[in-house]
C-alpha cells in the first residue's frame, strides 16, 4: 500500500526552546496533560491557533461518567463495550469507566460548571447507546465551552509553571540515535524571536492535536483539526490503528449538496430529550429498526438515515422537536436554538434537516494504558490517540472522559519517567535520513472531495479502490514554499491514504466501517485490530487480537 515513511519538507530550525515534556493541543487532553506534566518537570504547550480554537469547545453533548443513583461503572462498561462493536480494549475500558467518575469530580474542583436539576443535584442526561442517565453538561448545550473555559482558567493561574507557543503548527518528531522522541519541530506563524520553523528540544513529547475531520468535505469538527498528529506519527514511523473507524454523527444540520468545512451540529442530547427522526412521509423509522429506537448506537442511526434517505432519492432526512416548545429549546439547547435561529429555522414549527457528517476518529495514534506509542518517549492522547476504548464506534460523550483520565495517566506515568529510576533521557537529535515531501495547498480541497466520495458513511471496494487511486496521484502535486496551508494539505492527504488503506483491507461491516459489498461483520476473520506503520517504500499492516 502506498503509505510512505516521510518527512516534511522544512528549512533548518531557526530557534529552539527546551522542556521536560512538550504538550501539542489545547483541547481537553492537551489541557488536562499540560497540568498533569508539570508535577514531573517544565512544560512547554503548543496549539495551533489559539488556545480555545481546538476541538473540545464545540462539545454539546457532554461528559459520560456513572455519576447518577443506581448507575455503575460496569453498567457503563457494558454500553461502552456494546457499542464498540466487538473491538474495544476491556482493560482500557474499565480503567475508563472507574477512574471516570473521580476524574470529573477533579475537573469540577478546577472550576468546571455543571448543570443541575432542581432539587440541586447534578443533572443527568441521556444519549445513544446509553441505558443510564449519565452524561454531565454544563450551559444546556455548551459542556465543551465551559470544559475549556476552565482548564484555560486553571492554565492562567500557573503562568510560571507552563509556557505557552500559540499560533504554531507541528511539524515532524526529532529523535535521537537510539529512536527516542527527543523534540519537535514547528513553525510558529506570529512575530517575534519565535517566528517562523524552529524546534523544541524534551524529554518527552505528548500528542494531543484532535481530529481528523477536515479528511471530509463535511465535519463538526473546526478547520484546524487536520490530522496533524497522526501524520506526524505516520512520518516519524510510529503505529496507528483503527483509522478506519470514522464516526459520522448522524443528526448534523444540513445546508445544502455544496455545504463544506464545519457544518453545526444538533446534539445527540436533543433525541435524548425526545426528539425523533422522520422520513420525507413524517413518518418515524428507528423504533421498527432498534429497541433503542432514536437513542441507537451512532452508528446505527447514521446507516439508517442514509438508507431511508437513499430509498426516497434524498440526501438528508429531517428531527422532529416540534413538541418542545419554545422555553424547553432556549433553556436545554441556548447553542444549538441561536445556530437554528442563525439559518432560518425554527424547531418549535420547522422540522430540522439533517445529515450524517464525519465527527470522530475512533482510531489513531497507537497507545497502551499509559499513552504510550511504539517510539519511546512519544505520549498521545484524546482523538489523536487509539486507547482501545473506542472500539469500532465510540459511544456518546466518552470523549471528554477519555481525554481526561488517559491524560492524568500520561502525566502521572511522565513522574515514574523522570525519576532516578525512570527512563534514559534522550541523546541529541540525529539528521533525519527519509525523503522530504510537501504537496500544494489545492492537495486539501482534492483530498476532501475523494475521501467523501469513496471512503465516507457509504464504502465499497469499488469506491475505495478509486479513492486510493486518487490520493496516490495528489503526491504529483508537489510544492516547494514551506507554508502553513501546504503542511496542512500535505497532513490529510498521508492521513487520508492510511484511512482508505485500511478501510479497504476490512471486508465486513462493523460499527461505522460499513461496507456495502460486505454487509456483515464477521467475527471469525475481522474481530482483530489493523495496526498501520509507514515504511520509507510502503507501509506493514499487522492484524492483532482484541483484549
Amino acid at each position: 500500500m502506498p503509505v510512505r515513511r516521510t518527512r516534511l519538507l522544512a528549512p533548518e530550525p531557526g530557534w529552539t526552546a527546551y522542556a521536560d515534556t512538550v504538550v501539542v493541543g489545547s483541547g481537553i487532553a492537551g489541557l488536562t496533560a499540560a497540568l498533569a506534566a508539570r508535577h514531573a518537570g517544565s512544560v512547554l504547550l503548543v496549539t495551533k491557533a489559539r488556545l480555545s480554537d481546538g476541538s473540545t469547545r464545540w462539545a454539546q453533548g457532554g461528559i459520560a461518567a456513572a455519576l447518577g443513583r443506581g448507575d455503575t461503572p460496569e453498567a457503563h462498561l457494558a454500553d461502552t463495550l456494546t457499542a464498540g462493536a466487538g473491538l474495544c480494549d476491556e482493560a482500557a475500558v474499565r480503567a475508563l469507566v472507574t477512574e471516570g467518575p473521580a476524574a470529573v469530580r477533579r475537573l469540577i474542583d478546577r472550576g468546571f460548571k455543571f448543570d443541575t436539576a432542581e432539587d440541586g443535584r447534578m443533572s443527568l442526561g441521556r444519549e445513544g447507546g446509553h441505558h443510564a442517565d449519565r452524561i454531565v453538561h454544563a450551559g444546556g448545550d455548551a459542556t465543551g465551552a465551559e470544559v475549556s473555559r476552565a482548564l484555560l482558567a486553571r492554565l492562567d493561574q500557573l503562568p510560571d509553571e507552563i509556557e505557552v507557543i500559540d499560533h504554531a503548527l507541528v511539524l515532524d518528531l526529532l529523535t535521537d540515535a537510539d529512536g527516542r522522541a527527543a523534540g519537535i519541530t514547528l513553525h510558529v506563524m506570529g512575530e517575534g524571536a519565535r517566528d517562523g520553523v524552529g524546534a523544541i528540544r524534551s524529554r518527552a513529547v505528548v500528542l494531543a492535536t484532535g481530529g481528523l475531520g477536515q479528511v471530509f468535505n463535511a465535519t463538526t469538527n473546526p478547520a484546524v483539526a487536520t490530522g496533524d498528529g497522526v501524520a506526524l506519527a505516520l512520518r516519524a514511523g510510529a503505529k496507528v490503528a483503527d483509522l478506519e473507524f470514522v464516526q459520522f454523527h448522524p443528526t448534523v444540520l444540513w445546508l445544502g449538496e455544496g455545504a463544506r468545512g464545519q457544518q453545526p451540529l444538533i446534539s445527540e442530547a436533543v433525541r435524548g430529550e425526545g426528539a425523533f427522526l422522520v422520513d420525507a412521509k413524517g413518518e418515524r423509522f428507528m423504533p421498527a429498526l432498534h429497541p433503542m429506537a432514536d437513542l441507537a448506537p451512532r452508528d446505527i442511526v447514521a446507516k439508517a438515515i442514509m438508507r431511508r434517505a437513499m430509498e426516497s432519492g434524498l440526501d438528508h432526512l429531517w428531527l422532529d422537536t416540534r413538541h418542545f416548545g419554545e422555553d424547553k429549546w432556549r433553556g436545554r439547547f441556548p447553542t444549538i436554538w441561536e445556530s437554528l435561529q442563525s439559518h432560518g429555522i425554527d424547531p418549535v414549527r420547522d422540522l430540522i434537516p439533517v445529515a450524517p457528517a464525519e465527527h470522530y476518529a475512533s482510531g489513531g495514534v497507537l497507545t497502551d494504558a499509559y499513552g504510550h506509542t511504539s517510539i519511546p518517549g512519544l505520549y498521545a492522547c484524546g482523538e489523536t490517540a487509539c486507547t482501545g476504548v473506542h472500539g469500532a464506534n465510540r459511544l456518546a460523550s466518552n470523549s471528554l472522559l477519555e481525554g481526561l483520565v488517559f491524560a492524568e495517566r500520561i502525566g502521572s506515568d511522565l513522574a515514574r519517567a523522570f525519576g532516578p529510576e525512570g527512563d534514559p533521557a534522550p541523546g541529541e537529535p540525529v539528521a533525519d535520513p527519509r525523503p522530504a515531501v510537501l504537496l500544494s495547498p489545492t492537495v486539501r480541497g482534492a483530498t476532501q472531495q475523494a475521501m467523501s466520495a469513496g471512503a465516507g458513511v457509504l464504502r465499497s471496494a469499488a469506491s475505495l479502490g478509486s479513492t486510493a487511486r486518487l490520493l496516490e496521484e495528489l503526491r504529483e502535486h508537489t510544492d516547494t514554499q514551506p507554508r502553513a496551508e501546504a503542511w496542512e494539505a500535505t497532513n490529510l492527504q498521508q492521513v487520508a491514504v492510511a484511512l482508505a488503506a485500511l478501510a479497504g483491507r476490512r471486508e465486513e461491516t462493523r460499527g461505522s466501517h460499513w461496507r456495502e459489498d460486505y454487509p456483515k461483520t464477521d467475527d471469525a476473520r475481522w474481530r482483530v485490530r489493523q495496526v498501520l506503520s509507514a515504511q520509507a517504500d510502503g507501509c506493514t499492516v499487522t492484524e492483532e487480537n482484541v483484549a
